[in-house]
């Protein structure tokens, strides 16, 4: 419809006549008949491999932050940070009340690691991590997940928290030190071919199935396309 009412000579964009499939930009003023329209709200959705060394930031005073990786991203944000030392998968986007959603402890909403650490896996260890660990520095325990072992020294595990470097100190908390730890999955979106500080959107059934789990409308439009 749009299209046609271009077409007919009927639509400018900032003033100018459009064409059948003229762009739309943030800030572009759009008239129907001489009458400003509103537009669907744009919503972004990424998906980015954090590299092992860079800081959830996009903060300059930092040194190594997203911002080197994702410069004209400004306006997004994660959801769910990842530490320092550890790398994978991050959900970026401007879309404030998935991020609500996906934060609020009492969703559960699933993350999945694949940790190495520094002595060989036992069951005994897999065991209680299922169970949850007692975390002092915290004064909490933590909520019965998911583990299996997946080498000598590897093991994953689908956690329904966020707690502040919880895997390291649940690990820690059993004696054994995180070597290497690495997010493959946020509720239903998985890093895939990702390699370490490449992004790209998020769209599709994938974006769909993380709209509808957190119980959000894809009522905007996404912006599925790199600019």
């Amino acid at each position: 419809m749009a299209d046609s009412l271009a077409a007919g000579g009927r639509v400018r964009i900032n003033g100018s006549p459009a064409e059948p499939g003229s762009r739309v930009e943030a800030g572009d003023v759009v008239t129907v008949d001489g009458t400003v329209v509103s537009l669907p709200e744009t919503k972004t959705y990424l998906k980015f491999y954090k590299p092992t060394g860079v800081v959830c930031t996009f903060e300059k005073k930092e040194k190594n932050n997203l911002t080197g990786f994702l410069p004209d991203r400004k306006r997004v944000t994660y959801a769910g940070r990842l530490d320092k030392n550890s790398e994978g998968l991050l959900i970026l986007t401007d879309d404030g009340d998935l991020i609500q959603n996906m934060m609020a402890a009492r969703n559960a909403h699933e993350k999945e690691y694949e940790v190495t650490v520094g002595s060989p896996v036992t069951d005994e260890f897999l065991e209680q991590m299922r169970n949850g660990v007692y975390l002092p520095e915290l004064k909490i325990k933590t909520r019965p997940c998911r583990a299996w072992k997946t080498g000598e020294r590897k093991f994953r595990i689908v956690l329904t928290q966020g707690l502040n470097r919880q895997i390291r100190r649940m690990c820690g908390a059993l004696g054994f030190r995180v070597v290497e730890l690495k997010r493959f999955r946020v509720v239903n979106v998985l890093l895939g071919d990702l390699q370490p500080g490449e992004s790209c959107p998020l769209t599709g059934k994938e974006l769909e199935t993380l709209l509808r789990i957190t119980g959000r409308q894809q009522d905007s439009t996404a912006n599925s396309a790199e600019k």
